[in-house]
Order: C-alpha cells, then sequence, then structure tokens
C-alpha cells in the first residue's frame, strides 16, 4: 500500500500572550485551529502558510521562523498530516477582505483558554505548536529548501 500524507502548513501568530486562532466547523462542529491549510501544487510551505493567512484571517503574515514539522494519524484511520508550522507576526485586517467562508471568526486567546475553553482544538497539533512556541523552538525559515 501507497502512502501519502497531507502537506499541510500552519502559523502560530502570538502577540503578548495571546494567540490569533480561527473558528471552523469542517464535520458539523465548532473547533479551533491555527491559520493553516493545505499546501497547493507549485507553492513553497511559506507561500502556502502566507496565503493561508491572509484567506483565514485577512491580514498579511510574516514568518519569521519554522517552528516545527509534525506528523499525525487520525486515530482509527489511515489519514496522516504533515504539518510545517511556522511561527511569526500578523498586520491589521487588510480594508475590504473577505475570510474564506469556512472560517467563522478569529479570535485572539491564550493557550488556557485553548486548552479549556467552549471550543475544542480541532487536533493535537493545535497545543502541541502552542507549547513549543511558548518554549521558543524555532529555526530560520531559510533552512527550508524549494529546489527547481
Amino acid at each position: 500500500m501507497r502512502w501519502s500524507p497531507s502537506v499541510t502548513v500552519a502559523a502560530v501568530i502570538r502577540r503578548d500572550s495571546r494567540f490569533l486562532l480561527v473558528e471552523e466547523s469542517p464535520s458539523g462542529h465548532n473547533v479551533i485551529n491555527q491559520p493553516a491549510g493545505h499546501v497547493e501544487f507549485g507553492e513553497s510551505p511559506v507561500e502556502a502558510v502566507c496565503r493561508e493567512v491572509r484567506e483565514e484571517t485577512g491580514r498579511d503574515f510574516t514568518a519569521d521562523g519554522l517552528l516545527g514539522v509534525y506528523q499525525w494519524t487520525i486515530p482509527g484511520s489511515q489519514h496522516t498530516y504533515l504539518r510545517f508550522c511556522f511561527v511569526g507576526s500578523v498586520g491589521e485586517v487588510l480594508s475590504g477582505y473577505r475570510t474564506d467562508p469556512d472560517i467563522l471568526d478569529t479570535h485572539w486567546l491564550t493557550r488556557e483558554e485553548v486548552a479549556n475553553g467552549r471550543l475544542p482544538p480541532r487536533s493535537p497539533l493545535v497545543l502541541r505548536c502552542i507549547d513549543d512556541a511558548l518554549h521558543g523552538t524555532s529555526v530560520p525559515v531559510g533552512l527550508l529548501h524549494v529546489v527547481g
């Protein structure tokens, strides 16, 4: 059997003690996630994360570092995600920008609000990436190379 993970990107965006998260409803119940999505053909992971942040929050994203590469398989399935997670910053909401219709809202939440809030994280990757960002472990974005 051929294994083919879904390659995704995500952004951990922090202001003081709060993180910018999106509220979405991927399977009929609302959850919290980092701005995230799939890498499209022809995109680098950095280009993909900048596009996803803009589509989901209406803000321009500057990637300051690569937080990590995470592999997660949905329990009970063979569907695996390979997530490139970046840390960085955003500007203010772009005037007149309409976010992706799948995004219900954006929230600035503390780690505790994500862990114990009214909306569950979409996957265990959400808190893991926040925890890694809080520990300050990232490497330069320049370590990612697109060849060709």
